[in-house]
């Protein structure tokens, strides 16, 4: 691991945090696989395994190369790929790959393999918004020439996720309000830019009620509200099973390959991956130690983002570590029954795909950040006010 380790620029408890997650990735989808395995392949795990391990290899090495790109490119990238997504998305919404009502995916050419285009927005929308609020920082205090330019983006790109995957939108909509808490945008002007999403959001369903193409997936939302904390077996089916995975998994660990729930948990390999962790690694380093993962390297870019000499790469490692951690947060909410299902993946440990790569990007332009961090500025304040610099004091 030392020599590893050596040879990795940027933060190391980062990359110790990556390995370990992409690690726990493996092992906990070889032995969650045999039902999709069985169904698609006659019994042949290794399939899974070798297809899974080869993302996650990939996603490492566009970690490593990502890490050692200078993070300022990225702002200049941004300004064309904004556009490029906003254009992805919309033929998404129009031809993209339908599943239950639902079209998030597009084929790649040439190698056959989807990807959803909002785990790209995603990336791309919060580079572009630190972008933003850095070149504007002289200027938040002016709504007009501030906030309304920064919020357009970010209303046309969640505008697109919206009638495919809500709670991604709502994700990343809420990442991007803290991103302009973070970067002083004055609170008026973000509870106002609240207020006036809750009016548009909910005129959007009254004008859904009479167009239901609007928003295919509207059904499904409430459905899903209403049957939260249901004592039902139906319609709480995925919820259900995941609670018993958690409580066959009792405090202590059962060991690799001891989970059960394989056979009868919807999905035990990606959305609820979570709970058969915990029933093959126990509550107490199963439960505990994926959100001890997730929280340290949240704590390891706020570190990054306050000790950052220059504003877009503050406010850059803050907004992608957010998003990944709320995303990891709200998957394992809903398997312990606190928020209704969303379908949200566990980043860098669900079975996903190209979303391994997206997460894997995420954490190499944080990591990109941190190499930027000098020695000298250890002994720098949380607060910056003269030149500009992020102030969370």
């Amino acid at each position: 691991m030392h020599v590893i380790l050596d040879k990795l620029k940027g933060d190391k408890v980062i990359w110790i945090v990556a390995i370990l997650l992409a690690t726990i990735s493996i092992l906990a989808v070889y032995s969650s696989i045999s039902s999709l395995a069985y169904k698609y392949h006659d019994g042949n795990t290794f399939y899974f395994l070798f297809k899974h391990s080869i993302m996650v290899a990939l996603g490492m090495v566009i970690m490593y190369y990502t890490h050692k790109l200078k993070f300022k490119y990225w702002s200049r990238l941004s300004q064309m790929a904004i556009w490029v997504v906003a254009g992805l998305l919309l033929f998404t919404l129009l031809f993209g790959n339908n599943v239950n009502d639902a079209s998030r995916w597009l084929t790649i050419p040439v190698i056959g393999q989807s990807f959803q285009t909002s785990d790209l927005a995603k990336v791309v929308l919060i580079i572009y918004v630190a972008r933003l609020l850095a070149l504007r920082k002289d200027k938040l205090n002016s709504f007009n020439q501030g906030a309304r330019v920064i919020i357009l983006p970010i209303i046309i790109i969640c505008a697109l996720i919206l009638p495919a995957n809500f709670s991604t939108a709502a994700v990343l909509f809420v990442v991007c309000l803290i991103l302009m808490f973070v970067g002083k945008v004055p609170v008026k002007h973000i509870l106002l830019i609240v207020g006036a999403a809750i009016v548009g959001f909910a005129l959007l369903l009254m004008l859904a009620k009479t167009y239901p193409d609007l928003l295919p997936r509207l059904e499904t939302w409430i459905s899903r509200i209403d049957s939260h904390g249901e004592v039902d077996h139906e319609a709480n089916y995925q919820v259900e099973n995941a609670k018993i995975a958690i409580a066959q998994g009792g405090l202590l660990p059962n060991g690799p390959g001891s989970g059960t729930s394989r056979n009868y948990l919807p999905h035990p390999y990606s959305d609820m991956i979570y709970a058969f962790i915990i029933e093959e690694y126990g509550s107490l380093i199963g439960g505990m130690g994926m959100i001890m993962l997730y929280m340290i390297l949240l704590f390891r870019a706020v570190r990054i983002s306050l000790k950052s000499e220059n504003t877009f790469g503050g406010l850059l490692a803050m907004g992608l570590s957010l998003m990944l951690v709320f995303q990891a947060m709200i998957n394992m909410a809903v398997a312990v029954n606190l928020v209704p299902v969303t379908g949200q993946p566990l980043p860098m440990v669900s079975m996903g795909g190209t979303s391994m790569w997206f997460t894997c990007l995420a954490i190499g332009i944080v990591l990109s950040v941190s190499r930027s961090v000098t020695p000298e500025g250890k002994g720098n304040k949380s607060r910056r006010s003269e030149d500009g610099k992020l102030a969370f004091a």
